[in-house]
């Protein structure tokens, strides 16, 4: 799942965006709303965290603007502005939950994780291939029934194969959904990840190189 953080003070930002990808997030940042609405034209993010208060003003009318015009990205607003007049404010004028600071992380990232089920693509609380099966809502995943330890990198992954099962998934679709602008292209990062994935999935395996093409997550012999 992808993520744009909108928030200005520069030590927060890398504090939440480390604590968001920790939380197996993508995270791309902005530290106002003009680079903002830049990252949203030319992104599909599934949620937003948006601090209130930036060196353009309050995202509010931006964000209001938006709603009106039909966007339906799921907003946690994550601000100082905390009385129950702004609170009420911030949910009438667009955003779906509100934050004050400070906030404890492991709260934030769990608030992150349920807007993102809202997000127009809205997965399913379970996503099963075979004998493995994604509670989406927990963040777990079992195959026969046995707990994987996966990394945030290797959920994300999975998440996005299991969505599109029997589908082919290619190298630049994961990366554009499960690694933020800071990942090389050129790199070698998600075939790094495919192979931990297939040695934690185990056996028979289930994800499957076409190549020239990317991967696919199937119960059947894959092609080649």
């Amino acid at each position: 799942m992808r993520v744009l953080l909108v928030e200005d003070d520069d030590d927060l930002r890398e504090v939440i965006a480390a604590g968001l990808r920790d939380g197996g997030f993508a995270v791309d940042c902005a530290a106002d709303w003009p680079e903002a609405d830049v990252a949203l034209h030319l992104t599909a993010y599934d949620c937003v965290v948006l601090d209130r208060m930036v060196p353009s003003g309050d995202t509010l009318a931006p964000l209001e603007g938006r709603r009106r015009a039909g966007w339906s990205v799921p907003v946690l607003c994550l601000t100082a502005l905390d009385s129950l007049d702004e609170r009420v404010r911030g949910l009438e004028s667009g955003a779906d939950d509100y934050l004050a600071k400070p906030f404890a992380m492991r709260e934030l990232v769990l608030r992150v994780r349920g807007l993102s089920r809202r997000a127009p693509d809205r997965l399913p609380t379970f996503l099963t291939c075979a004998d493995v099966v994604m509670d989406v809502s927990r963040h777990e995943v079992r195959r026969g029934g046995v707990l994987l330890s996966l990394s945030p990198k290797e959920y994300a992954v999975l998440q996005q194969l299991l969505v599109h099962r029997d589908a082919v998934v290619t190298r630049t679709g994961l990366l554009e959904h499960c690694w933020d602008e800071m990942a090389d292209p050129v790199s070698n990062v998600v075939d790094a990840v495919i192979a931990g994935l297939r040695r934690k999935l185990g056996s028979p395996g289930l994800v499957h190189t076409v190549r020239g093409r990317g991967f696919l997550l199937s119960a059947e012999p894959g092609p080649c």
